[in-house]
């Protein structure tokens, strides 16, 4: 019989528990006590059906954390599914490893509850205990109720769902959940769908470059750091456990090619490549390695074709591909857009999330796209990626996914002129590859402010999320200087910051980060989003190329100190101005080299009572510095302390977004198309 759930329950998780908290393996020491009511623990022992992923559960040595006070989600496979699962394998459970035990019980807990009501279709916001990404999807049971699917085939059992004990709440499953130890490049072998991709990865030498998942020689410091931040006393922020390698590879099934191109094997592909690159790299055709011979070559263009269609980061569901539920973005407004780097060195993939009915076109309302620009001025629908790999095939590897796309991604003419000629929008967030390689990018429960909650013990946890320090050279590209800390917060829905997340740089900070790739040559304006907060920030001085950028940047100073020379100055919305007043504010701001905030972001707890950083005058934009650079270099920003109060707390450069704005935006004037305020 289905236990009837409980409706009041479902009402305190919504206010009490996490939806979106990290996974600790640990409950919190101090929040341990006894309860009269069943815990996860006697719920496992108590039910015969349960009895071998019970014994499991025991030799991982997990029961006991089971029967202690926390939040959990545990999918519990029934002996019938077990039984399959250990005949499979060969296995019984007395002869499954100890190690073996470890992985199959935290591949089905996390420290997290999640009633079916709360999973979506896409990746659970929080990993499973072996830090591994759970899919989500829905279909009809045989008496059409509607049942949750966990990673494409384990089906949550309808009668026994959600049946809630006093730790957590129990998901029973038909199948024992399992999580592929194959790389990236071999698990796209695995599916004869895609052979010919599979083989351009072999012979490009690429395959060789993704096998590699995790940085042998990382260490994590055992410090915790204490700082007040912002109008935030008493955080704290500790170093990454790990530094994992990540990708994410779009692949065109052989069927696609087939159909759309002609191409049946690994030479039809060479032809197309060499039809893409060659007019972009007109040097390297008579190239010893742009031949057919010379795949692996760094000039042949199959390897920079395949290069392209791969990010150097592990987005582990399409939900993350731009910014988690679309949190912070106007979606009625605006798209959620990424900017991402490939393995085709000096290029970028521009990933959107498809939401503004406006601009559907051809293509579907909520569904992700490469390469796309639909607009007042183009119609380029871009590549469409498709929303789930075929049934009872795994595309999540353990270093990264790969998905179906229905054409092939170009960098071509159209994408360098067209679709990369616009303002490049990059949150901090998104700018480096291990945020989201490690989880950390949008972790933890949003709805809960402070570094744990809002008492003592709260803040002295990490249950609601974490920040992290990043020590130098942690980041690709960044270097921190040894008297300065440089701070991932993690988002939170009240905050004065796109998406809810932000860098910090705190202490004596001395921070240098290589900026993403331009795609053409011209004058570039590099601007960043930020908000000012006057007592609470510091002073800091920028440099382009190791090159100080004007006077030194003083984050008090806010919008109505800017615009009127004082701090109790009378702030009128943007949104709220006349045309008239628009025009005026925006000339003077653009005279000394600020814009509003991003009028297409918002703060809050959603959209439509969320209030436009355009209207806030604590969020803002600078222009750092006007650049004429080129494609195919590196460039590098500096932001360097230079307070009188360098020791204190009341110091630090708030980075929230970084802008990438070629002339042909920045410089209209009377002419062509103004650049938006979105």
């Amino acid at each position: 019989m289905k236990r009837l759930f409980n409706i009041l329950y479902l009402l305190l998780l919504a206010v009490a528990v996490p939806q979106f908290s990290s996974c600790d393996d640990e409950p919190d020491s101090e929040n341990y006590y006894s309860f009269t009511g069943e815990m996860m623990s006697d719920y496992l022992l108590n039910r015969q059906q349960y009895s071998q992923f019970a014994q499991i559960v025991t030799r991982a040595g997990l029961m006991n954390q089971l029967s202690a006070y926390g939040h959990y989600t545990c999918f519990c496979p029934d002996n019938e599914a077990m039984q399959t699962f250990l005949a499979n394998k060969g296995k019984t459970v007395e002869t499954l490893t100890d190690a073996e035990c470890d992985t199959i019980a935290r591949t089905h807990l996390i420290g997290v509850i999640y009633s079916t009501f709360e999973m979506k279709d896409g990746v659970l916001a929080t990993q499973n205990m072996m830090r591994r990404p759970l899919k989500v999807s829905h279909t009809l049971d045989a008496d059409t109720n509607s049942v949750v699917i966990i990673n494409g085939y384990a089906v949550v059992n309808f009668e026994t769902e959600n049946d809630s004990v006093e730790n957590g709440i129990m998901q029973p499953i038909n199948c024992v959940l399992e999580s592929s130890t194959n790389t990236l490049p071999d698990l796209i072998a695995e599916n004869p769908k895609v052979s010919i991709y599979s083989e351009a990865l072999e012979k490009t030498g690429l395959a060789e470059v993704m096998k590699i998942y995790k940085d042998p020689d990382y260490e994590p410091s055992d410090e915790t750091y204490y700082y007040t931040s912002g109008a935030e006393p008493k955080e704290f922020a500790t170093n990454p456990d790990e530094r994992l390698i990540g990708y994410t590879a779009f692949v065109v099934p052989d069927s696609v090619l087939k159909a759309k191109y002609g191409i049946s094997d690994l030479r039809g592909l060479y032809d197309l490549a060499c039809s893409i690159y060659d007019p972009m790299f007109p040097g390297d055709v008579s190239a010893e390695g742009h031949k057919f011979e010379n795949l692996d070559d760094a000039v042949n263009p199959l390897r920079r074709f395949i290069g392209y269609h791969i990010l150097t980061r592990n987005i582990q569901g399409l939900s993350e591909l731009t910014v988690r539920d679309d949190f912070g973005v106007y979606t009625a407004k605006m798209n959620p857009v990424d900017w991402y780097p490939t393995l085709l060195p000096y290029t970028m993939l521009k990933c959107e999330h498809l939401t503004v009915t406006k601009w559907v076109g051809e293509g579907k309302r909520t569904d992700y796209y490469l390469n796309r620009r639909y607009d007042d001025q183009y119609t380029i629908e871009g590549v469409h990626i498709q929303t789930d790999v075929d049934n009872g095939i795994d595309n999540m590897a353990l270093n990264g996914p790969y998905y179906y796309i229905d054409d092939v991604v170009k960098f071509d003419a159209t994408t360098r002129d067209i679709i990369d000629n616009c303002r490049m929008r990059i949150d901090f967030s998104s700018l480096f590859p291990e945020l989201m390689s490690n989880a950390i990018r949008m972790n933890g429960d949003r709805t809960n402010g402070g570094t744990g909650g809002n008492t003592a013990a709260d803040n002295e946890s990490t249950k609601y999320g974490r920040n992290f320090f990043f020590p130098s050279g942690y980041l690709e590209g960044v270097t921190v200087g040894k008297n300065g800390y440089f701070i991932y917060r993690r988002p939170r829905q009240g905050y004065w910051s796109l998406h809810g997340d932000e860098f910090v740089c705190q202490g004596n900070f001395d921070v240098t980060l290589r900026i993403p790739p331009v795609p053409f040559e011209s004058d570039w304006q590099i601007r960043l989003g930020y908000a000012a907060m006057n007592g609470r920030r510091g002073v800091a001085q920028v440099y382009f190329d190791g090159k100080a950028q004007g006077i030194p940047l003083d984050m008090n100073r806010d919008l109505k100190y800017i615009l009127y020379g004082d701090y109790s100055a009378s702030f009128k919305a943007f949104n709220s101005l006349s045309e008239a007043e628009r025009v005026e504010n925006k000339k003077t701001l653009k005279n000394k080299g600020y814009y509003y905030g991003c009028n297409g972001g918002y703060h809050g707890s959603n959209a439509s009572s969320g209030e436009s950083f355009a209207d806030v005058y604590a969020t803002l934009r600078i222009v750092l510095c006007t650049v004429h650079i080129a494609p195919g270099e590196d460039h590098y920003l500096r932001v360097r302390a230079v307070s009188d109060n360098k020791g204190s707390n009341n110091n630090e450069a708030m980075l929230d977004y970084l802008e990438l704005v070629p002339k042909s935006v920045y410089g209209v004037n009377d002419e062509g198309a103004e650049e938006d305020d979105l």
